[in-house]
């Protein structure tokens, strides 16, 4: 069974797909660029929302265990200020990203803090917090990379972490599906493959062996399977690319369900 990234490796991560989105930024048209796969945002709005998010999350990460984000670092973003000047604005993301990786590091995978999400299958804790910022970071590149016209594919590690970290971030929770109990099966093309399953429960979702052609695939298990790359399958997941952009296997409409379902918790 695969594992996942170690601590290093997120930071590895998170530091170089900050420089790739500052390489996209620098090179795309103008900041007042309007960002297609996030409406209503330029660029300059989307460099302000991932530097922002850093800062934010290095403060909680230095608060420590808690039952809510810090106060101050509530109302410093909500009252956030960036550069207008490209360059500059450049700088603040980079000083920005640090101030996270500098937490992050200070503080350990393992120190609990506050998170969005809940503990059943990702833990409130600074590694949890690395792993997510990874995936934040990776796909607002592409989104910039997107407003320039040249999108690329997620990096493969990248990809690979990002389907279950959305599966076991995202969608882990303990209210009730509101329709008839199902599963729904990823299979990336690199080899890996998850379920997430939903019924009364909620949602929780697992790594299950990859397809092969001596085994196939057990097609009653699963109400719909989703084939495609893993950079494919997080980009969907993330809202970025259609589900026509996949191969999906059994009723396509419960993708539907999945999307428009809103759990309390």
């Amino acid at each position: 069974m695969e594992k996942n990234l170690e601590f290093p490796d997120l930071l590895r991560l998170i530091d170089e797909r900050s420089t790739a989105f500052r390489a996209a930024v620098a090179a795309a048209p103008g900041l007042d660029a309007q960002v297609p796969t996030c409406p209503g945002w330029t660029l300059s709005d989307l460099v302000k929302h991932l530097g922002g998010g850093d800062r934010f999350w290095a403060a909680i990460v230095g608060a420590g265990p808690a039952d809510a984000p810090p106060a101050e670092a509530v109302a410093a973003r909500a009252a956030l200020v960036v550069p207008r000047e490209r360059e500059a604005l450049l700088a603040w993301l980079a000083a920005s990203t640090q101030l996270l990786l500098s937490a992050l590091r200070e503080a350990g995978p393992d120190a609990g803090c506050w998170a969005w999400w809940s503990a059943l299958q990702t833990p409130r804790t600074s590694g949890g917090v690395a792993r997510h910022r990874v995936q934040e970071s990776a796909v607002h590149t592409y989104d910039v990379q997107r407003t320039a016209g040249a999108p690329q594919p997620l990096p493969l590690e990248v990809a690979l972490d990002g389907v279950e970290e959305f599966l076991f971030t995202v969608c882990a929770t303990q209210s009730a599906w509101p329709h008839k109990p199902t599963a729904f099966d990823f299979h990336a093309a690199e080899g890996r493959s998850w379920r997430l399953t939903v019924d009364g429960d909620g949602a929780r979702s697992t790594r299950i062996p990859a397809p092969t052609a001596a085994t196939g695939e057990d097609s009653d298990a699963a109400g719909a399977s989703i084939h495609g790359t893993a950079s494919e399958l997080v980009l969907y997941l993330y809202d970025r690319i259609p589900a026509d952009s996949l191969h999906v296997d059994g009723d396509a409409g419960l993708l539907d369900l999945l999307r428009a379902w809103e759990p309390e918790n």
